[in-house]
Order: structure tokens, then sequence, then C-alpha cells
């Protein structure tokens, strides 16, 4: 026995308690508007925190000061804190790519089911997308919207063969496993010429998606409709398919329907999680975080669909690629990436 090894050890447990412990007071932090009131980088102390923001000082002297444990807040000395601006704009501007606020929503929705995954685990059973905690969908939206809001219609969409310039013309697109709806709106936001509809096998999504073509102006050329990817009608230019294919029972069935309802010359675009062809290329925070979310979400999602291929999070690009050649595929290529995403081409 390695007496030091398990000391390390020991640590690293106790320091990802205090992680996970903190995930929690981030999302509490979010509700109450503690970060956006500390966004401007000034000093201040609980008492000035509480007054701006309606709370109590001694809960958030006890929030602060897990705060600077964890590295998120600074303390100045003399009962005073700040946030520094960088980290202000990855916890409160919803418009900036590094925002990754909705994801400790997300994640915090996703333990609600540690006790089904638990017995999942024995009995070998799925768990249906809509099964989750009711945070899970506006978390995952807000994750995953920063992204698609500054990537899709600036550089994913361009970075595919004649993709952009058939959008300006008034193309057709179809957004499979749209969820609420926030790729969808992305690209209408940026090709008015073009029309959408997002299917998502989850009604409640369908639901709110509509209520936010809606609120953006876009009802009248955005549309939302209840379906799976193997039974969406066919005749698209553009079919998209963002951070949702590996979530399917059978993804190889999606993409070849996909194949099938691409008009002649059409394009299937594939935005999955970044990941490697191997576990060792996959041993950094991303896929930390990634292979996470799919132990609690995309596997148990996927098992509860006829199907059950399980691809999980971290499916890799040279998998997803041998998937789509073998729907009728021919031309698949790595289009773009992000430091979360990779964009994948699919031409018949």
């Amino acid at each position: 026995m390695d007496e030091q090894r398990l000391m390390n050890f020991v640590g690293k447990a106790v320091g990802d308690i205090g992680t996970l412990l903190n995930g929690a007071l981030v999302v509490i932090g979010d509700r109450l508007g503690l970060y956006r009131a500390m966004a401007d980088g000034q000093s201040i102390t609980p008492a000035q925190l509480a007054e701006k923001t309606g709370t109590t000082t001694r809960y958030l002297h006890e929030w602060l000061n897990a705060q600077v444990g964890g590295g998120y807040v600074t303390y100045e000395g003399n009962g005073h804190y700040s946030l520094p601006a960088e980290y202000a704009v990855a916890l409160t501007d919803e418009s900036s790519p590094a925002c990754v606020i909705g994801g400790y929503e997300l994640a915090l929705a996703a333990v609600h089911s540690t006790d089904r995954l638990t017995e999942a685990f024995r009995t070998g059973a799925g768990i249906g997308w809509g099964e989750h905690h009711e945070d899970l969908y506006p978390g995952c939206e807000r994750f995953f919207g920063p992204s698609y809001r500054n990537f899709i219609g600036s550089e994913w969409i361009p970075s595919l063969n004649g993709v952009d310039a058939a959008l300006n013309a008034g193309a057709s697109v179809a957004d499979i496993g749209c969820g609420l709806g926030v790729s969808t709106v992305a690209m209408a936001k940026s090709y008015p010429a073009a029309t959408f509809v997002g299917f998502d096998q989850h009604d409640a999504s369908v639901e709110l998606a509509r209520v936010r073509a809606s609120e953006a102006g876009l009802a009248d050329r955005v549309s939302f409709e209840v379906g799976t990817a193997r039974d969406f009608p066919g005749g698209y230019d553009l079919i998209t398919v963002c951070d949702a294919l590996h979530d399917m029972g059978d993804p190889a069935g999606a993409a070849a329907h996909a194949r099938q309802a691409l008009r002649p010359g059409g394009t299937l675009m594939v935005v999955e999680p970044l990941a490697g062809d191997s576990i060792e290329q996959n041993q950094n925070p991303v896929s930390t975080a990634y292979y996470a979310f799919s132990n609690f979400l995309c596997t148990p999602s996927s098992l509860s669909q006829e199907g059950a291929m399980a691809l999980g999070a971290q499916a890799g690009e040279a998998r997803l690629t041998a998937i789509l050649h073998g729907a009728g595929f021919s031309s698949v290529r790595r289009a773009a990436e992000t430091s979360l995403n990779m964009v994948l081409e699919a031409k018949v």
C-alpha cells in the first residue's frame, strides 16, 4: 500500500465532494442573481450583495466563502469579495459562446435521476428523455444555446458545401431532435429566406419550442411537430441533428431515414459532442463531463428506445462516420469544430 498515493486520492475525493456541492451552489447563485449582481467586478461585502439581490447576509457569507474555495470568486480582504470579469462572462453572459451556466442547471436536474439510474444499472432498462426532472429541458437549452446562437449560422452552416447559398435562396430545413428549438430558431434568424420545421418526440419540449418561435417573431416560417427521427416526412434541402444522434435508440435507422427525406443534392449536418475515437484520446475535462452526462442522460435515453444502440456522448468521429456511410451517405467529413462540438457533413 502506497500511503502517499492513498492520501493524495483522499484529497482528490474530498475536493470532488466539494465540487459536487458547489455545483448546486452555482445554480442557487444563478437563480438568485448573485453572479449578475457581481458582474461589474466591483468589490462587495455579503451585506451589500444581500441588499442588491434581496437575500440574507448570513447565507451569502457562507456562499461567498464556498465560491472562494471553489475558485469562482476572489476574496479581496476585509470582508470584501469580487467576481473576475472573465468568470462573469462564463456565468452570466448567455450571448457568449463561453457561457456555461446552463450546464450547472442541466447537471443538477440530471442527478435527480440517481435513484432510477442506480436501478437501471441492475436491470439494463432505459430512462426516457421525457422522464427526468423538469429543469433538465431549460438547462439543456441554456447549455447548448450559446454555441448554437454563435456558431450555427456564422460558421457551421457556411462550412457545408453549397448550403449557405441554398438557405439564402429559400431552402427548406428539418431540425431533428430539436428540443426547445434553440438550434432551429438560431438557424431561422441567420437565414430569413429559409423555412424550418423542428421535430422532437418530447411533447412538452415541442410546446415550448412553439412559444420560443412565436416570441422571436418567426412563427410564420418556423414550426414544430412531435415526431421521431424515423417517421418525419421528407422533402428537405438540409436536415440537421444537433447533439441528438447519440441519444437515439437507432441512430443508423435515423440516418437512413434522413437520407431518404433529403431532396436530391441535399445535406445532412450532424453536430455531436467533440470526442476522440478511443478512451486514451478522451482523458480531459470536457470528455469527463460528457461521459458523466452520457451515463445520466444519453445512454439511458437510447436504451429506452427501439434499437437501444447506446452510442454514448463520446462516440467519436470514426464510429459516427461509419454509421453515416452505412446509412447510404457516400461522403462524410468533419466540416467544423469548437471546443465542445464537432460538425459532420454527410452527402449522398
